[in-house]
């Protein structure tokens, strides 16, 4: 893949994980803050590294299989591999002002 290539690739994710949002609470899981880290491999292998609001969330498997399901879509994409954390714990001061605002938290 060219770095063009890439560039978009990482792009598509990115903009995939803001179309999925948590199902508790009306804000995308981008900018919410669950979404710790994505490491796109040329060979077209994504991992994400990412938390919930809490570790004993109801909807834990629904969106890891949304995450999953979703980001395989994305054209140079072969394999995604979602690594769920809790450390650290996630809290509010890990939302994007858009997130904050949506929520009228600012």
């Amino acid at each position: 893949m060219t770095p063009e290539e890439i560039l978009k690739v990482e792009q598509d994710i990115v903009l995939t994980l803001k179309n999925i949002y948590d199902p508790e609470i009306p804000v995308n899981i981008y900018d919410l803050g669950l979404v710790y880290d994505v490491d796109f491999e040329p060979s077209g292998t994504v991992t994400i590294t990412m938390t919930l609001t809490a570790p004993n969330c109801p909807m834990a498997d629904q969106l890891v299989e949304d995450v999953n399901t979703q980001v395989a879509k994305i054209k140079g994409v072969n394999s995604v591999d979602v690594q769920l954390t809790f450390d650290p714990p996630w809290d509010k001061d890990m939302m994007s002002e858009e997130a904050l605002m949506e929520l009228n938290m600012l």
